[in-house]
């Protein structure tokens, strides 16, 4: 499983995207998930399972993670 971090402008840690070969995983900067993006759907989901939109949303979540955080 690889594992990409997404950092902002500053360069600091927001959060990590694992690609498993079928879905990609948001994960925070604690490490829990925020979501998922199913590459055979096409559709990301929020870490219940509710389908939030179509296409790859998760750096969104990532940066919304970060956004209600401070």
């Amino acid at each position: 499983m690889a594992r990409e971090e997404v950092r902002d402008f500053y360069g600091r840690i927001l959060g990590y995207l694992e690609d498993d070969g079928e879905e990609i995983i948001a994960r925070d900067f604690c490490l829990r998930i925020l979501g998922r993006y199913n590459k055979r759907t096409d559709t990301t989901s929020d870490f219940i399972g509710r389908i939030i939109c179509r296409g790859n949303g998760l750096t969104g979540l990532i940066m919304q993670a970060q956004d209600d955080n401070k």
